[in-house]
């Protein structure tokens, strides 16, 4: 008899173990870990992942497992082992690292079906459901549950009639029916004197596997090139002249498209001194992790690429990890050109069965290359060769719910398993990466010019404060503007960016300054022109924009702040000739939407590109020689520690967007608090002045890097309880913690209340904390029952990118 133990989708502190079952006769010797299986679990059934198979088990009585879902194991031997190392890095449950690691279509989907115990049993069941069973045995217990009593399905159920059964569904992979001809084609001309002369359209369909001599063809190009209906084609089938088989497809995003096959660059100087240690990482089967800290446009992509090109040579797989943002269609042609079909994508433009396909074309080892966003660090491959995270400051490579895990730690772990290099790239890395750069913990490797030797744009800071006094009231500046109607003389495009971070268009009374807030969360509701509504970005909660104000009646209620359709509709007033593409959250929500204007703008349809936070990243178009950056400190004046250095990313990498090729560019920055060092550097290009600056604040206040931080927050309907749990958490944490650690609270979160669920947080600061996950573990536990049964909630980040 073997076993095999099972973790199963039950996310509870009770059930974060394995547990036992006994593998079926017929699937002895086939079950292997890392693969799903149904299991019963108490009354129901649950998907489960079997994580390890064994001889002898110490229990006695075990049920039996009921399905199995996979044929070959979806996670390697490797993914579950970094599932268990998630398990204690970020104190998640390990049935949720384990399902982080899987494409959305893999996860367990329920389906409660209710079910006659046998088909006799239709006599005995309550007048209520006999409806339901007339023609079926199994309902779908939605349809049964509006119209019949609980009380009176429980005792149909406790007298052994209907039983109530919990089917997990899988998502489904895509097949095509085909139509193979069975017989050879000097066969074919004796098979078509058999048939009658009246079967004109069957005739016709031999007609072409004769004249075009296929063999096998799709049911749906046979049909609409001999436009028949496929009555004649089964009637074939009938006669075994055809015979139909299902073949799997692939649904693939880019099938449509061309990819311009590229060929590799000549590097300068700067990148073959880059490129030589990488190279003989690759070559040594060594592990160290590298940051190349390049300046935008000095060809970090083609250091990349031909690193890339050494390992797969090597016949090993490589991961590239882009920002969500920057997973442009250009990125993509820049690694489909050079590697063609070994490529597969992942980021969350892709539907859930594109992703589920791009996932199975890794498992089957169709592709030696991912490109994705950060859930790409899992992909199943066994003969790792390289981890490039382009743009590692970026703070989408933190995951912010559970496992909160951040991708460059999760590559880091594999590459040391696979010894293999990682390189983290970026004009403005995290002052964290370049602390250990510093002290020798990563190896640096930098760019310093662009290529060609091309100059930086020049930067203008404009001080808004000034414009105000001169008597000019609107958004753009008088030199953004003399700049912009410049270059639609000389027929050049430009760039607007308006940083919407941290800044909403909310909506206030002018006469007694009374803001629309949301009634569930302690936020201002935002203003979106579209349909005049008021919307909460924390809950979802909509209202309609009311005319006068609710609490003094008054005429004079406007809303604040500037939204891309605002700066779009002043942009037409002052220079009415200019094409404008507009890219937000409302213009590139269809699929496909951000490519097809990106593409535009490409082909020159237009002469302004205006977004947010998405067009930051990644885009490098020849004609573009000035980028305006409207709203520069919005993100300064937020309650978190990272605002100054996020500000400078921000404004360096928008500034590398303007004059990447033959023509040189400009930047203007409009700004509220010119005199801000984070500006002010930034308009120099001075990440190494900004680096010094920063760090002897952070020391100063004891924050990363010279600290680690856990945030610890608490949400319950009640403030008292909310508030009573946070002290009893933070005087156990001062019990339990050594003299040298700091722990900061409790304290109001800074949204208070979100979904009507009161915020509190404490911040535990150290250097070095033994005891910091046996403690916070313990915690947990102590509260595991009111977590299950009084709504309380506990979340812990052990690295925290944001604090609000």
């Amino acid at each position: 008899m073997k076993y095999a133990s099972v973790i199963v989708d039950v996310p509870s502190m009770q059930t974060d173990r394995s547990f036992d079952y006994k593998i079926p006769e017929e699937w002895q010797g086939f079950l292997t870990p890392g693969m799903r299986v149904v299991v019963p679990f108490g009354p129901r059934k649950v998907q489960g992942f079997v994580v390890e198979t064994k001889e002898h088990s110490d229990f006695k009585r075990l049920k039996s497992i009921t399905e199995c879902l996979d044929l070959t194991p979806c996670l390697t031997k490797e993914l579950l082992q970094v599932g268990h190392w998630l398990t204690e890095k970020t104190l998640c449950f390990k049935i949720s690292a384990f399902q982080a690691m899987l494409p959305a279509a893999m996860k367990a989907k329920y389906e409660k079906v209710l079910s006659l115990t046998q088909d006799e049993h239709f006599l005995n069941i309550s007048d209520q459901l006999k409806p339901f069973f007339q023609k079926q045995s199994q309902v779908d217990f939605k349809e049964i549950e509006q119209a019949v009593s609980l009380k009176t399905i429980q005792k149909d159920i406790e007298n052994g009639y209907v039983e109530l059964i919990y089917k997990v569904k899988q998502k489904e992979i895509k097949r095509i029916k085909m139509i193979n001809l069975n017989v050879s084609f000097s066969e074919l001309e004796d098979k078509m004197n058999n048939i009658p002369v009246n079967a004109k359209k069957q005739l016709e369909v031999l007609q072409y596997f004769k004249d075009h001599e296929v063999k096998t063809i799709t049911l749906q190009d046979l049909l609409a090139a001999t436009n028949v209906s496929d009555a004649s084609v089964k009637a074939l089938i009938a006669k075994e002249i055809l015979s139909e088989k299902y073949q799997e497809v692939y649904r693939d995003p880019y099938q449509d498209r061309e990819f311009k096959k590229t060929n590799a660059l000549l590097l300068n100087d700067e990148q073959q001194q880059a490129i030589m240690p990488i190279l003989s990482s690759i070559e040594e089967n060594e592990h160290h992790v590298f940051l190349m800290y390049g300046v935008t446009g000095s060809g970090k992509t083609e250091v990349y690429l031909q690193s890339i090109e050494e390992v797969l040579k090597n016949g090993k797989e490589a991961i590239v990890l882009v920002p969500e943002i920057s997973l442009t269609p250009q990125m993509v042609n820049r690694f489909k050109g050079r590697f063609g079909s070994k490529v597969a994508v992942l980021h969350s433009g892709l539907s859930t069965g594109e992703k589920y396909d791009e996932w199975r074309k890794i498992q089957r080892k169709e592709v030696q290359l991912v490109v994705g966003a950060r859930s790409a660090i899992f992909a199943p491959f066994e003969n790792l060769g390289m981890i490039i995270i382009d743009e590692e400051h970026e703070s989408s490579y933190k995951q912010e719910e559970n496992p909160r895990y951040h991708a460059r730690d999760v590559a880091i772990y594999r590459a040391r398993n696979h010894h293999c290099p990682v390189v983290l790239g970026s004009a403005t890395p995290t002052l964290e990466s370049f602390a250990r750069a510093q002290k020798g913990v990563y190896k640096l490797l930098s760019l310093k010019e662009r290529v060609n030797k091309r100059s930086m744009p020049t930067v203008d800071i404009v001080d808004m404060r000034e414009e105000l006094r001169n008597g000019n009231r609107s958004m753009f500046s008088t030199s953004l503007i003399e700049k912009l109607t410049e270059r639609l003389e000389k027929g050049e495009q430009s760039v607007l960016f308006l940083n919407k971070r941290g800044y909403s268009s909310f909506v206030m009374c002018r006469d007694c300054g009374f803001v629309i807030q949301c009634p569930h969360c302690d936020i201002s509701l935002t203003y979106h022109r579209y349909g005049q509504q008021l919307k909460c970005h924390y809950c979802g909660h909509e209202e309609h924009m009311p005319n006068v104000c609710p609490e003094c009646q008054s005429e004079h209620i406007r809303f604040f702040g500037t939204g891309t359709q605002r700066v779009e509709e002043e942009l037409v007033k002052v220079l009415p000739e200019s094409r404008i593409i507009r890219m937000d959250v409302d213009t590139t929500g269809r699929k496909g939407a951000h490519e097809k204007l990106l593409t535009k703008f490409g082909n020159k349809e237009a002469d302004i590109l205006l977004g947010t936070q998405m067009i930051a990243k990644g885009l490098d178009f020849p004609d573009v020689t000035l980028v305006g950056v409207l709203t520069a400190d919005t993100m300064l004046h937020l309650p978190d520690f990272r605002a100054s250095e996020k500000t400078f990313q921000l404004l360096t990498q928008v500034s590398g967007r303007a004059g990447r090729h033959e023509l040189p560019g400009e930047v203007i920055i409009q700004t509220y608090t010119p005199e801000h060092y984070s500006i002010q550097l930034a308009s120099q290009y001075d990440y190494d002045a900004f680096f010094e600056q920063e760090m002897f604040l952070r020391k100063s206040h004891a924050y990363p890097p010279y600290y680690y931080l856990t945030l610890i927050t608490i949400s319950h309907p009640e403030i008292t309880k909310v508030v009573a749990v946070t002290e009893k958490i933070v005087q156990y944490l001062n019990r339990n913690l050594s003299n040298t650690t700091k722990i900061l609270g409790p304290v109001a979160s800074p949204i208070p209340r979100i979904k009507d669920r009161y915020r509190y947080q404490c911040m535990v600061k150290y250097k070095r904390e033994n005891n910091l996950h046996e403690t916070l573990r313990k915690i947990i536990d102590h509260f595991q029952q009111e977590m299950s049964s009084d709504d309380l909630a506990i979340t812990i980040d052990l690295s925290p990118n944001t604090m609000m």
